[in-house]
């Protein structure tokens, strides 16, 4: 692993690296447990193995959302590796600020806002297939910190999401983006998948998260999953904590 910088906006130490192997040559996200920030709600030096989490349950969701990532001693010691996702130039933002008056057909505004000079605008997001899997992997997650920047849009016509270092926590705290479905059915799709995952959380799934989490986390994950199942509709905002990160995007 090579360093080639940092990603100076990034709360925690952020850094991009190639890596080679035996010819093949890639570019990583590397986030060491030393530059983890502690946090008032978040064991110290647990983000690495949560973002290594996550990646494992999207890969038993078959939906494929967090790219490929592992736990890896590097440069400033063990850490989170994540493959690194080039964004086409042209690529087409599905979440963002729109004006208010102009929201996008097929999106939803889910917030209101207004610009340093007064003008209204709207946080929203498309009616996407792909964002409404995000938004029921990221409620199996828990996840505290789902921003517009976190959703990458890759050179395939996927989408990726990256920054799951506060997830999994017991309590609810759920903060996302893309409340835009709140309350309505989920896809066949979904109940299906998140029958199969809870199946899934009691065997070697559940092993290899509990390398990275609390027992207790772990089984939250599970019961997480089976209860979106049975209520076959997508989760409502928290009313004991804020709904949607800062900054939104």
């Amino acid at each position: 692993m090579e360093l080639e910088g940092r990603l100076v906006e990034a709360s925690n130490t952020t850094l991009r690296a190639e890596i080679t192997l035996d010819g093949v040559r890639a570019r990583c996200v590397y986030k060491p447990v030393r530059g983890e920030r502690p946090l008032w709600d978040f064991p110290d030096g647990t983000l690495a193995g949560r973002e290594v989490s996550a990646y494992l349950v999207s890969q038993a969701t078959g939906w494929g959302l967090v790219p490929p990532t592992i736990l890896r001693d590097g440069p400033l010691g063990p850490g989170a590796v994540q493959l690194w996702i080039d964004e086409p130039d042209d690529a087409e933002a599905l979440i963002g600020f729109v004006p208010a008056y102009d929201v996008p057909s097929g999106w939803f505004a889910i917030a209101s806002a207004r610009d340093p000079g007064g003008d209204a605008y709207a946080l929203a997001h498309a009616d996407d297939r792909r964002l409404a899997q995000l938004a029921v992997l990221d409620a199996v997650l828990n996840n505290a910190d789902r921003k517009g920047g976190h959703v990458l849009y890759g050179p395939d016509g996927r989408i990726y999401a990256v920054d799951h270092g506060v997830c999994f926590h017991v309590e609810n705290k759920l903060r996302t983006v893309l409340w835009g479905w709140t309350g309505k059915a989920l896809p066949d799709e979904a109940v299906e998948v998140l029958t199969r995952l809870g199946e899934r959380l009691e065997g070697p799934l559940a092993e290899a998260l509990e390398e990275h989490l609390t027992t207790s986390e772990v089984q939250h994950v599970r019961l997480r999953a089976r209860r979106l199942a049975r209520a076959a509709r997508f989760p409502k905002p928290p009313r004991d904590w804020p709904a949607v990160p800062w900054p939104p995007v």
